[in-house]
């Protein structure tokens, strides 16, 4: 198939790399450039986002938050922009989808797939969770929301992404599973790290009592892969700090709008806020423990 990819960063660069190794013919494009290895193995540069949605027939996006994915569909030669100038069928249709894996806003996302749908595409919304490993390793989960037909022909480039992939429901649904999936994992950052906290400044090593909770009812998968690196201070991202931020604010404005009380999202973005003010956006978001350890003046390890 003609594909198309734009966004090549930490997730979008492997994300797109399964798909050129499939043998799909992949245009891509990134404000940061294609990375050296794409281009070696077939990827085709494009000046624009305009320009890849012109050559491929599914076009993935994957950029930091909403208002890069408005640009990309709606700015100056953007997704829009091509559509506008691509042949169309009897019935109006330009016969491509435009498949959104970015984090952003499910309210801003109901729009952008009206506004894209309205110009003869369909679209799906599909944030991942998983992070660069996942993104590697092509084992993450995708929460899909759009139409089930538009899903069903789209899930087998899914599936060279992901393993874990599911059809929440209608447009925005998947970027609401999304903000869900960030409220969670958040929250068991910030347990592990005072879990582990407590444990050190108590006395105990906290490298043995990780081992020790992973084999009962508190093991989890943050226990496991973000405990260990809060233990060897290991906070190169991974999954910024800055975005989970980004994520959780989406969660509490969502709340508002509902009139929704999110008592631990709200002091978990605190958290974050301070790793940010701290120079920290760029650490993992594992590093989220450094803001519980700079208000008890104690680190779990020594780095």
């Amino acid at each position: 198939m003609k594909l198309g990819f734009i966004g090549l960063g930490i997730m979008g660069a492997p994300m797109a790399g399964h798909l050129l190794a499939a043998g799909h013919e992949l245009f891509v494009q990134s404000r940061s450039g294609a990375p050296a290895d794409l281009l070696a193995q077939g990827a085709k540069a494009c000046a624009s986002a305009a320009e890849v949605v012109r050559q491929a027939d599914i076009v993935f996006t994957m950029v930091p938050d909403t208002p890069h994915v408005a640009d990309v569909l709606f700015g100056e030669n953007g997704i829009a922009q091509g559509l506008k100038e691509s042949e169309r069928g009897a019935d109006g249709s330009v016969g491509k989808v435009v498949v959104d894996m970015s984090s952003i806003s499910p309210i801003a996302t109901k729009d952008f797939a009206a506004r894209i749908e309205a110009l003869g595409c369909d679209y799906l919304d599909a944030p991942v969770s998983g992070g660069e490993i996942g993104a590697k390793a092509a084992s993450l989960t995708i929460m899909v929301g759009g139409r089930e037909a538009v899903f069903e022909q789209v899930k087998p480039l899914f599936e060279l992404m992901g393993k874990n992939i599911t059809l929440i429901g209608p447009h925005g649904s998947g970027q609401t599973c999304k903000v869900a999936n960030q409220i969670v994992v958040a929250l068991n950052i910030e347990a592990v790290g005072e879990a582990l906290l407590f444990a050190a400044k108590a006395g105990a090593d906290p490298a043995k009592v990780r081992q020790a909770l992973m084999g009962g009812l508190a093991t989890s998968r943050i226990l496991e892969v973000h405990g260990e690196r809060m233990i060897k201070r290991q906070f190169n991202p991974g999954f910024r700090i800055a975005l989970h931020q980004k994520d959780l604010n989406l969660a509490l404005e969502g709340a508002r709008a509902m009139g929704l009380s999110l008592p631990n999202t709200a002091s978990t973005q605190q958290l974050m806020s301070s790793c940010v003010a701290h120079g920290g956006g760029g650490w993992d978001h594992s590093g989220l423990v450094r803001a519980l350890e700079m208000a008890a003046n104690f680190q779990i390890a020594k780095g």
